[in-house]
């Protein structure tokens, strides 16, 4: 199985393709091999991208798509919490924007789980 053929989104080898596109059976994802040569692209060329595939940058403002929990603490983003002025980083471990949240404070959030307002 090439390389190709493994899902971007989860890395699962099970993936197949379905006339024009590939699908991954194990997390949903779907993807064509132009869609995936533009997204390492993009990757490559350290551009940062939200979960509607909007590019971001520094100074932006974003809305959380999904509850997440503060780890290390009791604390949890909501859905539609607004983060203003973001700074784009190149974080190692996936958190790529770094921001203040209102009654939380500092803290790093990966793009996937935010959109531009």
């Amino acid at each position: 199985m090439s390389e190709d053929e493994k899902c971007p989104a989860c890395g699962g080898a099970h993936a197949y393709q379905d006339q024009s596109l590939w699908v991954c059976p194990e997390c949903g994802h779907e993807w064509s091999q132009d869609m995936a040569a533009a997204d390492a692209a993009a990757e490559d060329a350290g551009i940062v991208r939200d979960a509607n595939g909007n590019q971001l940058a520094d100074g932006d403002t974003v809305t959380v798509i999904k509850d997440l929990k503060v780890k290390g603490s009791s604390l949890v983003v909501k859905v539609g919490t607004k983060v203003k002025n973001i700074r784009l980083t190149d974080g190692a471990d996936g958190h790529n924007i770094a921001c203040k949240i209102d009654g939380i404070g500092a803290m790093n959030l990966k793009s996937e789980f935010v959109r531009k307002a």
